[in-house]
């Protein structure tokens, strides 16, 4: 298993050499879709405001870079930590949809469901606290034309299947 720094920067080296969406100034200069990171006291400062603890993986994340931006159009941006919240404060409507057209025990989980990514866009990254029923943290990539939800084991599992993906992008453009 990679470290969260390696696979960021492997992810940001091969996004911007496929070059599949535009990407700031900032992002090519330095070779990085990240942002500048944030401490320790900004994460239990949200984590007050949610009132929830987060995951140590997704801590990890924000001590190294506070967002990250998509590594093409299929990917969601993982957004500041300022910007997290709850997805029934972001898009009831979605969770609506699931519980009553749906299924109904998705629109159960959305409606626990914290958006780290993909606000404004097609698809979420949704993490999902422990309850009685599913004792660890949950990490879901979540849009319509998935349809539904793809779990990833943690965060690190989901930069790896995007690193892959990339790396098979690029094996193929070559």
């Amino acid at each position: 298993m990679q470290t969260f720094t390696n696979l960021l920067n492997q992810i940001s080296v091969i996004a911007l050499k496929l070059g599949d969406i535009e990407f700031s100034k900032s992002h090519i200069d330095n070779q990085w879709l990240g942002n500048t990171p944030v401490d320790e006291s900004n994460i239990l400062e949200e984590e007050r405001r949610l009132n929830i603890k987060f995951p140590d993986d997704y801590r990890e994340f924000l001590l190294i870079s506070n967002g990250f931006s998509a590594p093409n159009d299929i990917e969601p941006t993982f957004v500041s930590i300022e910007e997290v919240d709850y997805l029934k404060n972001l898009d009831n409507d979605l969770i609506e949809i699931w519980t009553k057209d749906g299924i109904p025990e998705i629109g159960e989980e959305l409606s626990k469901s914290i958006v780290v990514g993909g606000i404004k866009e097609e698809q979420y990254f949704l993490i999902i606290p422990p309850d009685s029923k599913n004792l660890k943290w949950r990490y879901w990539k979540f849009a319509s034309w998935i349809p539904g939800e793809e779990e990833y084991t943690s965060l690190n599992n989901y930069f790896e299947e995007v690193l892959d993906f990339l790396n098979q992008q690029l094996a193929t453009d070559s």
